[in-house]
This record gives structure tokens, sequence and C-alpha cells, in this order.
């Protein structure tokens, strides 16, 4: 496998457990990704934004999270669209089988290590 590509994870806070598990894989020695956490519990200030476009830039590709809680996730949506401006690939998972929130504009796989491995190596 070439180098490992560095994945900005975005999520809505209430998927904490979802990027947790994201994370996880990202710490198996063969997984062709790093992972970027730039998660917060405070108000999305400048400094933050400043700090996540920096981070996005320096990124092969966003990872979004998409369940029901995205629609409603300032941060998210942000993070989103910095990913666009910045024209870095950007590509959504399904967190559960049972939700199929769409998202505009984020072209959304169901969540396997295949899907996600094979989205990060066309990176």
């Amino acid at each position: 496998m070439a180098d490992k590509k560095i994945i900005f994870v975005a999520f809505a806070i209430e998927d904490a457990r979802i990027r947790d598990m994201i994370k996880g894989q990202s710490l198996h020695t063969d997984s062709p990704f790093e992972y970027v956490d730039m998660s917060v519990k405070e108000a999305y200030d400048e400094e933050w934004k400043k700090k996540v476009r920096t981070r996005i830039l320096r990124s092969d590709g966003v990872l979004v999270i998409v369940t029901k809680n995205s629609l409603n996730s300032s941060g998210q949506k942000w993070e989103i669209q910095c990913a666009k401006e910045e024209r870095k690939k950007v590509r959504g998972i399904w967190a559960y089988k049972d939700d199929r929130t769409n998202i505009v504009g984020v072209n959304t796989m169901t969540w396997t290590w295949d899907n996600i491995a094979t989205w990060i190596d066309s990176l």
C-alpha cells in the first residue's frame, strides 16, 4: 500500500460514537488512512474555522458521517462547505442501516470498510 491518506471526518457531535469507531479503525497498523479530529463542544468561532480549514487543506479527502443529526449540525454543514470550497473530495457514509438521510451535494454510500477503503484508495 502507498503512503497513508489523511482523512478529515465531518460529523454531528451527537454522532461522536460513530466517529470513535472510525478513529479506532484508523489506528490499525494496516489501515489506509489517518484520521483528523476537530470536534469541539464550544461555539464555532473564527479561530475554530481557521483550524478546521487548515486541517481540511492538509487532508486528502473528507468523509462525512451521515445521520438524521447531520441535518441540524451547523458545524458539520460548515465543514462540508469548507471542503467543497477547498476542492477536496467529499464522500458520505450512512452510519445506520435504518437511517438514509440525504445531505444535498454529498454522494453517500453504505458503510462498509471495503467501501471506505475503495474511496480512500481513489484519492
